[in-house]
């Protein structure tokens, strides 16, 4: 079967814009309202996406955004949200984003087998170590760990979890009403982890998932992001702004998962893409215009300086350059890319928040379904991409456009399905279910 690509929506309560929010056909309310995300679940299941993917957050970060109540933050947690839409899909994988910095293996390794139960199979865990001191401050953390020893504890922690989901045999489960015979106790298993951060009986106490272990996804583009990513991550999203640097990055995380004793196959790299669609290159461009113009400055700033790992920029010129940052911070991946670009391209504090405030380092797309087209296989043609996590910036419209658009151009180029393939999300990523660790020695009745 020839390779195509594969989409998921990347859903921010009404879009990746700042300013989406403001759009005038955008509900505002939408954040806390089940029928908003079961319209987006619905169109994207239309356009046959493979990922629904949700973002969260712990703490309402950016301060001075705060302060100026001017972008939404309040949205519901996505667990439970995945669980109330997995009955309303048949098709479409429920991604859901979970910190290893704040959570527990076991509770987070339950929560994820039971949404997988409940979906028929179509659970995913987005792996996420979280970096924030306003979250770690909602956590009674004095101080947010290092990178390092969060890392650390990312890798114990999706050990134990993967331990904790082999804990019933597939067959475990016998159910016998004449015999009285429930389950087997030979082929129920106790991890017993004593670990640096962990010390865990289990065994849980929701059978093994329908995929065997949801899908494991990661988002780290560090290279501590990178090798967490490489030992365990099925799906990697990843922000990349040019073909040369997303075929860097997609023949190293590869490359550095064969050594961790994979297959590269088994791997999907979905760079993040921000596309404004219309059938015409002047329309489009009048769509983001108009979603410019609704991005208020102080906003712009407050999330730039949030990018930035906190540095101020208050009292510097907003149509000057980025000016030299403190010398000795440790930064984030998506810290350097942003002054990078700043750098490479001569932006200003306004023109660089305003490309923050639209696609925060993902690439930008304004054009016509062929532009995105040519786009988008060009990335996939030339290894820098096995498909993309959409982002809209106003939500629905922002997808109803994609999915109108764009999907029927990339299917008459025979670049995407035209239909759903397998039951499980594994199968229709062509993944392989993983074999329990206790497959060779349980023992049979």
């Amino acid at each position: 079967m020839a390779r195509t690509l594969h989409l998921g929506v990347f859903v921010e309560t009404t879009g990746r814009h700042l300013a989406g929010w403001r759009h005038p056909d955008v509900d505002p309310h939408a954040p806390m309202r089940l029928a908003h995300y079961r319209q987006l679940v619905t169109i994207a299941e239309r356009g046959l996406f493979d990922l629904f993917f949700l973002a969260d957050g712990l703490a309402v970060r950016d301060r001075a955004a705060e302060q100026l109540g001017r972008t939404p933050k309040a949205h519901l947690e996505p667990l439970t949200l995945l669980a109330a839409l997995a009955p309303l899909t048949q098709h479409i994988g429920l991604i859901a984003t979970a910190s290893t910095t704040f959570n527990e293996p076991w509770h987070l390794a339950r929560k994820f087998a039971s949404l997988d139960h409940l979906s028929d199979g179509r659970a995913g865990w987005n792996i996420v170590t979280s970096s924030s001191q306003a979250e770690a401050d909602n956590f009674s953390m004095a101080a947010i760990p290092g990178p390092e020893t969060r890392y650390r504890r990312a890798e114990e922690f999706v050990e134990v979890v993967r331990g904790l989901w082999d804990s019933w045999d597939d067959d475990a489960i016998l159910a016998d009403q004449q015999q009285g015979r429930y389950f087997s106790p030979h082929r129920l298993h106790t991890l017993d982890h004593q670990g640096e951060f962990f010390s865990i009986r289990g065994p849980l106490t929701v059978s093994r998932p329908p995929q065997g272990y949801p899908l494991l996804v990661q988002a780290g583009s560090s290279p501590q992001g990178i090798q967490l990513g490489a030992r365990y991550g099925e799906i990697i999203y990843t922000a990349q702004t040019t073909l040369h640097d997303a075929q860097r990055f997609y023949r190293h995380i590869k490359a550095q998962a064969q050594q961790a004793g994979r297959h590269p196959d088994d791997l999907r790299i979905l760079p993040g893409l921000f596309p404004v669609v219309a059938p015409s290159r002047s329309e489009a461009q009048e769509k983001f215009e108009q979603l410019q113009s609704l991005l208020h400055p102080e906003v712009g700033l407050a999330q730039l300086e949030h990018h930035l790992g906190g540095v101020s920029l208050a009292g510097f010129d907003i149509d000057g350059p980025l000016p030299d940052l403190p010398p000795g911070k440790e930064y984030t991946s998506r810290a350097e890319l942003l002054i990078n670009v700043a750098r490479r391209d001569n932006l200003t504090l306004r023109q660089l928040y305003q490309q923050v405030g639209v696609a925060r380092g993902h690439p930008l797309l304004v054009g016509t379904p062929t532009d995105v087209a040519d786009f988008m296989a060009s990335w996939f043609h030339e290894e820098g991409a096995d498909g993309f996590n959409i982002m809209p910036g106003w939500l629905p419209g922002g997808l109803i456009d994609f999915v109108d658009l764009v999907v029927p151009e990339l299917q008459r180029r025979g670049l995407f399905h035209t239909a759903y393939r397998g039951k499980t999300l594994r199968e229709r990523l062509a993944l392989p279910r993983p074999s329990s660790r206790y497959a060779a020695t349980s023992h049979k009745d």
